[in-house]
């Protein structure tokens, strides 16, 4: 049986990420509290029938601080029993979670009287850190829609075969900040940059002008030889350490030429290696954050 856990900050997508995995062939339950968790899983896993082979389930701040604490450990319980299974965590930050409560007029789990929403939004990220920190995929959904979080669940998450190792090469611009989902994080900022061509400045890493550009410095062509490296040996370690997820962020300063074009060419290579690579310009329109002026759909109250 494979067993996904969702859990995540109130208003992050957890509703949405569910709905996508039923969607997908699996029998989900919501707002399970933690501490009936383990004796649910082995009641399902034990009748041994089909129906139930992709189960998902929704944990969140609703339980008990102490039976979220005892989380990892369950989890650990849970594989011994060979049962597959993984954690899967979004977030927002504070900005973006406000302004969809702001949206949906909902109250917070932790919302009490005398206790500001904001208060609510830092105590639920204290509670949750020991499930955030035995996260396999973190997700954050700051800038992103609701049909963008449906991709990346549905990519990354739901088609997924085990025992694949999902990889995601993500690109970013350093002006917007880290991914915080990356497990390794390359910067490129001292590669040659293609924006103070005028004649390049408004394309892309896609685009052949600026490959060309990029292909002829000795410099990019050492970048990517020692990250391909660095991956090709990496990896299979990652494999043999039962992971199942695996982001690689790749930075420039805008996000834009030298990220985007390392990003396609080392996600292009590796794809002919494991059978579950996925890239992601999160800087580029339409994808990441979304174009300036055009309001996407928001993820409020999910």
């Amino acid at each position: 049986m494979r067993l996904v856990i969702v859990s995540g900050l109130s208003g992050s997508g957890k509703s949405v990420a569910l709905h996508l995995l039923e969607d997908v062939g699996f029998y989900c339950i919501d707002n399970v509290p933690a501490a009936l968790l383990g004796s649910i899983v082995m009641q399902i896993a034990g009748t041994k029938d089909p129906f139930y082979d992709k189960l998902a389930v929704g944990v969140d701040v609703r339980s008990r601080a102490s039976d979220l604490d005892s989380l990892p450990s369950l989890i650990q319980q849970f594989r011994s029993n060979g049962i597959r299974c993984e954690i899967i965590f979004l977030h927002a930050d504070e900005q973006s979670l406000l302004k969809r409560y702001a949206e949906s007029r909902r109250p917070h789990p932790l919302s009490a009287q005398g206790v500001s929403l904001r208060e609510a939004i830092a105590r639920e990220r204290e509670l949750l850190g020991p499930v955030m920190a035995g996260a396999e995929l973190i997700i954050d959904t700051t800038n992103t829609s609701i049909y963008q979080l449906r991709d990346a669940v549905r990519g990354r998450v739901g088609v997924r075969n085990e025992p694949d190792l999902s990889v995601l090469i993500e690109s970013f611009g350093y002006k917007h900040g880290i991914p915080l989902d990356a497990d390794f994080v390359f910067d490129l900022r001292c590669l040659p940059n293609p924006y103070w061509e005028s004649s390049l400045r408004t394309l892309s890493g896609r685009d052949a002008q600026v490959i060309e550009f990029l292909e002829q410095h000795d410099s990019v062509q050492r970048m990517y030889a020692d990250i391909s490296g660095f991956l090709e040996y990496w990896i299979p370690r990652y494999l043999d350490f039962n992971r199942n997820y695996l982001t690689v962020a790749l930075g420039c300063t805008g996000g834009q030429h030298r990220s985007v074009y390392m990003a396609e060419r080392i996600g292009n290579a590796l794809s002919r290696q494991y059978p579950s690579v996925h890239i992601r310009h999160n800087e580029l329109l339409g994808v990441g954050r979304p174009p300036q002026g055009v309001t996407a759909e928001r993820l409020s109250g999910s």
